[in-house]
C-alpha cells in the first residue's frame, strides 16, 4: 500500500528561507515526490528551483504542462501559473488567480487531494494573509496529513495562524523538525481511498482551476456548490457566489476567481480606494478649471460671473478635502486589518 508520497508545501513571504531548511534536508532516497508553491511576481523569471536544487540532494525544476511525475523530485510552480496536479502528471496552466495569486497553494493542494487522496501531506510555511487554509481543507478532507510551521517562529505567521484556526491540524512544528515527519510519513501506509471519498466542491473547483468547463457547464456547476450573492467580483466585476458555508468564508466569480473573506474585503477597500482617488483627480481637474474660468471672468471685466467661479473652486476644494480625507482613514484601517491578522 502506498504511503504519504505526495508532498505538498505552500509559502509566501518568508519563504525561501523555510523550504532551504526542509528541502536541504530531506534525503535522496525518500519514496516521495515534493511540490511547492511560492507566491512569486508574476513578470519576473523565477530561479527558485535553481536555488533549492543547490541546497537539496533532490533535484528541482519548473515542470511543464502535461510532464509526468517522478518520485525523487522536487517541483516548483512557474511565475504566473498554477501548478496542479493529476493521476501520474501535472498541469501547468493560467487559471483564474486564487486569493489574488497564481500560482496559488490552494489550488495545488486541491487539485493533488483530489488525485491523490490519502496519500498527500499539506505542509503550510510562513505567510501573510492565509492562502493555504482552503487546500489543506480540502487535503484533510480526502484524508491527508496536514502540517503547519509553527506560526511562533515563522518570519510571517499569517497563513500558518489561519491554518491552525480553521483546519484540524494533524502537526504543528518547527521547521527543523519538518524533514524527519516527511520521511516518516512516506514511510507510513496511507488509509484507503474509499474511506474519503470525493466530494463535489473540490472536483468542481479543480476543474475551474484547469478551466475545463464551458460557461453552462461552470454555471450549473458552480451553482451546485455555491450560492449567488449581490456582490461582484473586484478582478473582473463579473457575478460572485459564497462557496459553501464553513469558515472562512469564501467566493467565486463565473469566470472563476477566487477569495476568502479577508481578501475579498481587501480587494474591495482597494477598488474602493483607486475610484476615490479616481474622483479626486477629476475634481481637482475641475477646480483648476473654474480657477482658469474666474480669471477669463475679470479680463471681460465680468465680476459676477468671476466670483461665481471661484466660489465653485472654493466648494470643490473642499469637497477634495473631505474624500482625502477618507482615503487617509482608509490607510489607517488598512494598517489595523494586517496589525491583527499577525496576532
Amino acid at each position: 500500500m502506498p504511503g504519504h508520497d505526495i508532498i505538498v508545501i505552500g509559502t509566501s513571504a518568508g519563504g525561501l528561507k523555510a523550504l532551504g531548511a526542509i528541502v536541504g534536508t530531506l534525503p535522496t532516497s525518500i519514496d516521495a515526490v515534493v511540490f511547492i508553491v511560492q507566491h512569486l511576481a508574476a513578470d519576473k523569471p523565477s530561479i527558485l528551483p535553481k536555488i533549492l536544487a543547490d541546497v537539496s540532494s533532490l533535484p528541482a525544476s519548473h515542470p511543464s504542462d502535461g510532464e509526468p511525475i517522478q518520485k525523487g523530485r522536487i517541483y516548483v510552480a512557474p511565475p504566473d501559473h498554477h501548478l496542479l496536479v493529476n493521476l501520474g502528471s501535472m498541469r501547468v496552466v493560467r487559471g483564474p488567480q486564487e486569493n489574488r495569486f497564481r500560482p496559488a497553494i490552494d489550488a495545488l493542494f486541491r487539485s493533488a487531494a483530489r488525485a491523490y487522496g490519502s496519500r498527500v501531506v499539506g505542509v503550510v510555511l510562513t505567510g501573510y494573509l492565509d492562502d493555504g487554509t482552503v487546500g489543506l481543507q480540502a487535503v484533510k478532507k480526502r484524508g491527508g496529513v496536514a502540517i503547519v510551521q509553527d506560526p511562533k517562529e515563522a518570519e510571517y505567521p499569517s497563513m500558518a495562524t489561519s491554518a491552525l484556526r480553521y483546519v484540524k491540524v494533524d502537526h504543528c512544528l518547527p521547521l527543523a523538525e519538518i524533514p524527519d515527519l516527511l520521511v516518516q510519513l512516506s514511510k507510513q501506509p496511507a488509509a484507503q481511498e474509499e474511506t474519503y471519498p470525493m466530494t463535489e466542491e473540490i472536483e468542481v473547483e479543480s476543474q475551474i482551476a484547469e478551466q475545463q468547463m464551458n460557461t453552462q457547464e461552470f454555471l450549473k456547476n458552480v451553482e451546485a456548490i455555491g450560492t449567488r450573492t449581490t456582490y461582484t467580483c473586484p478582478e473582473c466585476n463579473g457575478s460572485i457566489w459564497q462557496i459553501g458555508k464553513s469558515e472562512p468564508v469564501r467566493f467565486r466569480c463565473h469566470i472563476g476567481h477566487s477569495f476568502t473573506a479577508n481578501v475579498f474585503l481587501s480587494e474591495q477597500t482597494q477598488n474602493i480606494e483607486t475610484a476615490l482617488w479616481s474622483a479626486v483627480r477629476a475634481m481637482e481637474e475641475k477646480v483648476t478649471f473654474s480657477r482658469q474660468m474666474s480669471e477669463r471672468m475679470k479680463n471681460y471685466n465680468l465680476e459676477s460671473a468671476a466670483a461665481k467661479y471661484e466660489d465653485h473652486a472654493k466648494s470643490l476644494d473642499a469637497e477634495v478635502s473631505l474624500i482625502r480625507g477618507i482615503i487617509l482613514k482608509g490607510f489607517a484601517t488598512k494598517r489595523t486589518i494586517a496589525e491583527a491578522e499577525e496576532e
